[in-house]
């Protein structure tokens, strides 16, 4: 684990608590020696540091690693937040906070990132293996999931639109995923929050809405993702997807 935090006050008596639950943990005072690695196997990144924004360390760890993220700091604006989830982080702390509450949050996100773990980059798009197409619907149960233009493969965590492979975050893409399982039917925001983040989730409530924002935007058509006013979500595959 790296522990990304410039204040010792709190960041030794930070580690040495994680220490007591059987987690190792590397330290590190500035984002420039966070992003130069290693960043273990989950990242607690403190926005406020010396030589650059956390916001900017979390965008950088981004673009090289799926690592789960979690963001601590003093800062309890919702834009903050949303600007933070919006940049990859999986979840946000803010102080202070009790470490029990830490660890809890630590194993949720370990729990749900956990299939990503393991994954391997495929040999091509999905839709071109064994000359299957995109037909709708999926040719086997751990197989990609076809749905017009878009194909979601859980077993690669990867999705397409068309050609396109589309870049997502590990949030939006179980976000997607969760709806390609029952395409039209619509997923309450409670089930959603539930399923993609935690039952006992306590970040804002507008980290959902952002997320599918990113979605819609990186899906290229925001047809995709029909909002059910008052009742949640459904994915839809646009006719000109079709």
């Amino acid at each position: 684990m790296l522990l990304v935090e410039d204040d010792d006050t709190i960041a030794e008596p930070l580690a040495e608590g994680l220490s007591r639950y059987g987690l190792a943990v590397e330290r590190v005072a500035t984002g420039g020696a966070a992003l130069a690695g290693p960043l273990g196997d989950i990242v607690l990144l403190d926005l406020g540091l010396p030589d650059m924004d956390g916001i900017d360390v979390c965008r950088g760890i981004r673009q090289v690693s799926d690592v789960p993220v979690i963001m601590l700091t003093a800062r309890g604006e919702e834009a903050d937040r949303v600007v933070g989830l919006e940049m990859g982080a999986d979840d946000y702390l803010a102080k202070p906070f009790s470490m029990r509450e830490l660890i809890a949050r630590i194993r949720a996100v370990t729990r749900r990132t956990h299939a990503a773990s393991g994954r391997t980059a495929p040999a091509g798009h999905p839709g071109h293996a064994s000359g299957t197409g995109h037909a709708s619907g999926t040719d086997r149960p751990d197989g990609p999931r076809r749905l017009g233009a878009l194909v979601v493969d859980r077993r690669t965590r990867q999705a397409w639109v068309g050609d396109a492979q589309v870049a997502l975050t590990p949030k939006e893409f179980d976000l997607l995923a969760l709806l390609a399982d029952d395409p039209g039917a619509v997923y309450s925001r409670q089930q959603i929050l539930d399923e993609v983040w935690d039952p006992h989730f306590h970040g804002p409530t507008k980290t959902l809405d952002v997320h599918v924002a990113a979605l819609r935007r990186k899906l290229g058509d925001p047809c995709w993702i029909h909002t059910v006013r008052g009742v949640g979500f459904r994915l839809v595959v646009p006719a000109s997807h079709g």
